[in-house]
């Protein structure tokens, strides 16, 4: 549960981390799209390791439940990534998979945090 926690804490951070990075004046494409790149990296392995490491040892569980697990999380970090490499290429895009990623992301954290809510009554 402490990693499901903190995984929702760095997808908040993440929208706010895109929003900031997005805001420094006078940057071209290109160097957006690097701190881009390398902010959803850097992101994804940290939230894929905590991911991963919340499902170890889960013993049997329905094939759906994996698939949330997994596909909230990558759903607000992966558009960043291909968002980055959007802008670096100048094609493909650019900050509409960026929006796309804010969003899922806030809809990844409130889902998370609702099942930790619900979790912790029990």
């Amino acid at each position: 549960m402490p990693e499901r926690a903190l995984g929702t804490v760095l997808l908040l951070l993440s929208v706010v981390l895109v929003a900031i990075v997005g805001l420094i004046p006078g940057q071209d494409t290109a160097t957006l799209g690097t701190e881009l790149l390398g902010l959803g990296s850097m992101l994804g392995v940290a939230i894929g390791a905590l991911v991963t490491r919340s499902m170890t040892g889960a013993g049997p569980r329905p094939r759906a439940w994996f698939v949330t697990r997994l596909l909230l999380p990558a759903a607000g970090i992966v558009p960043v990534v291909v968002g980055g490499v959007s802008l670096i290429a100048e094609a493909g895009g650019g900050l509409y998979w960026i929006v796309g990623a804010m969003v899922f992301a806030i809809g990844g954290a409130v889902g998370n945090a609702w099942v930790l809510l619900i979790e912790i009554l029990r």
